[in-house]
């Protein structure tokens, strides 16, 4: 039994996410996690909340309540939603936990020993308005390399480049848009990741097997321009964590706290912590090599915009600290999924929220959507045309027709229990070759993290029975030969058991309404596709679902693009 260990970005605490942020990081996280699961491996699959920093500050200051108050509201809020989506996390935890506190205070202790932390004067801006330091993130202005207006001071959103806010073209801040603003020194503490330039490129170099996008960023930013530079790990805020070196004080240090991106990813660990804290069990044979982690294999699931924090930065802070932390093995990077001819905004409430999405269907119809078509080698773009065509193709026409018609036909004929009569004849014998091929490759997509390659197979393995389901015709055969039409009817029935396995990582609600028509709890994986198909016997009861998937209209299509092109408030 394999070990995996898996984090999906962490998503910030300042509004619910839209679903170009769900399939860039949380949806395939949680595909894999399923998947694992499913071939009986041992899984571990945390996220949190990214809950300090200025995108906290600025979200609570807009709802009037305390930051402290807001973050916990806004992970609730978060939890409730990954929980209706059918996120399978074994701990959702908070970048704001004691357990986070405690970690990124040591790591900042460790790194101080090696000689990894300096303190430098920044030059920082101030704003006379606001009568404050101004963070990075509270400064927006043009991007001095693409030119785009809406610039954050720490890197643009449009074409990544990590930034500086005094690099900034016509800069203004991000509280009250006043553009009185000056640069003053202030000190603080810069990771020195130019320190380990050459081990992070060795390290970089030996992951020979990661996707083109993730290896391509991180050498960006490793080469381009003057290389990879020594980063502030310090800012002037009151909400984070109190800059310490472990449990010592930190002189100089006093009334300052730790920059969010150095925090942020440490509560991987931390949130397994929070998980072993909450459960009782160990979480250091996942994380520390000395105890236990050395065969867990850590996956990592994020969008373009994350990668150079995850394959460099919180890389240089496990490597500095000299300590035996398990390093992440395969780094699955996605690129951007906009919206009907434009871009997910949340600020503008362009697209889709998660909520909305679940107001309207389900989750099984946005994860099948999402999934199947991942922005994996490029940019995707979600329009209501191509998703009704989708639904109502693959999941109501294919998958729910399917389902539909064998139950229904059996129940006519036979009642509402697995006919016994007839063994499987060359018919049925080619068919399980067939699907035996086509699992074999479902599985080999799936264990390599190509997403919409396993969608499309699967969705071969779903036509494979209807077009059996056609050819066999066992409401003629049983005109002619009841006991034929009888095996058949079984092996359609246990192909309904066979889709609900399969298919439960795309489709977990589905997948189990698959499972209790069918009135099985047996999900065990089809290593053996023939065994599987064999698995209700004759008399074996079942009853037929409700419809699984029912078609979007094209009224519901067009009131649905209408309502969401606007800005939401």
């Amino acid at each position: 039994m394999a070990r995996h260990l898996i984090t999906s970005a962490i998503p910030y605490i300042n509004g619910i996410k839209h679903l170009g942020n769900l399939i860039g990081s949380q949806l395939p996280a949680d595909l894999y996690a399923r998947f694992q699961r499913g071939r009986g491996n041992e899984v571990l699959f945390l996220c949190a909340t990214d809950e300090h920093g200025t995108p906290a500050e600025l979200a609570a200051a807009k709802a009037n309540k305390p930051v402290a108050e807001f973050c916990a509201e806004m992970h609730d809020v978060q939890a409730d939603i990954a929980k209706r989506f059918a996120l399978s996390f074994d701990h959702f935890g908070r970048s704001s936990s004691p357990q986070n506190h405690a970690l990124t205070q040591h790591f900042a202790g460790k790194l101080e020993e090696a000689g990894l932390i300096s303190e430098v004067s920044d030059k920082q801006v101030y704003s006379n308005t606001d009568g404050r330091f101004l963070p990075d993130r509270y400064i927006e202005g043009t991007c001095p390399n693409c030119g785009y207006d809406k610039a954050r001071g720490d890197q643009c959103e449009n074409c990544t480049k990590q930034l500086n806010p005094v690099d900034l073209i016509d800069p203004r801040s991000a509280i009250s848009g006043s553009t009185d603003l000056e640069v003053r020194e202030t000190k603080h503490l810069h990771l020195r990741q130019s320190a380990l330039r050459d081990e992070l490129d060795a390290w970089i170099d030996s992951k020979s097997d990661w996707p083109v996008l993730t290896t391509s960023i991180a050498k960006k930013w490793l080469h381009d321009g003057d290389g990879l530079r020594d980063r502030g790990i310090t800012r002037d805020l009151d909400w984070g964590i109190p800059v310490r070196k472990g449990d010592a004080d930190w002189p100089g240090m006093e009334g300052k706290v730790f920059y969010v991106w150095f925090d942020a990813p440490i509560e991987y660990i931390a949130c397994a912590g929070e998980w072993a804290d909450a459960t009782g069990n160990d979480w250091e044979r996942w994380w520390r090599t000395d105890k236990g982690a050395d065969d867990v294999r850590y996956t990592q699931f994020m969008g373009k915009d994350n990668v150079p924090f995850h394959t460099l930065s919180f890389p240089a802070t496990i490597l500095g600290s000299g300590e035996p932390w398990k390093l992440v093995d395969y780094i699955k990077s996605f690129n951007f999924l906009n919206y009907d001819g434009g871009q997910f905004s949340t600020s503008q409430g362009r697209g889709v929220f998660m909520d909305q999405a679940l107001s309207l269907l389900p989750a099984d119809y946005w994860r099948w959507w999402l999934l199947s078509h991942a922005p994996e080698s490029s940019d995707a773009e979600f329009t209501w045309e191509n998703f009704q065509q989708s639904v109502n193709k693959d999941l109501a026409d294919v998958l729910g027709n399917f389902v539909s018609r064998i139950t229904k036909f059996c129940r006519s004929k036979f009642g509402e229990a697995v006919p016994a009569a007839g063994d499987y004849g060359e018919q049925e014998l080619a068919l399980i070759a067939d699907l035996t091929t086509r699992i074999r490759a479902y599985e080999g997509y799936m264990d390599a993290m190509e997403v919409r390659k396993s969608a499309q197979e699967l969705r071969a393995i779903w036509v494979a029975g209807n077009e059996y389901l056609q050819s066999a015709a066992p409401w003629v055969t049983f005109k002619t030969d009841p006991d034929r039409a009888a095996a058949q009817v079984r092996l359609g029935l246990n192909l309904i058991r066979l889709y609900a396995v399969l298919s439960a990582p795309f489709i977990p609600n589905a997948s189990a309404d698959m499972l209790a028509a069918m009135q099985t709890e047996d999900t065990a994986w089809p290593d053996d596709v023939a065994a599987s198909l064999s698995t209700l016997v004759g008399g074996h009861a079942f009853t037929v679902p409700e419809v699984l998937f029912a078609k979007i209209t094209d009224e519901q299509r067009d009131d649905w693009q209408e309502r969401f092109a606007g800005v939401r408030d």
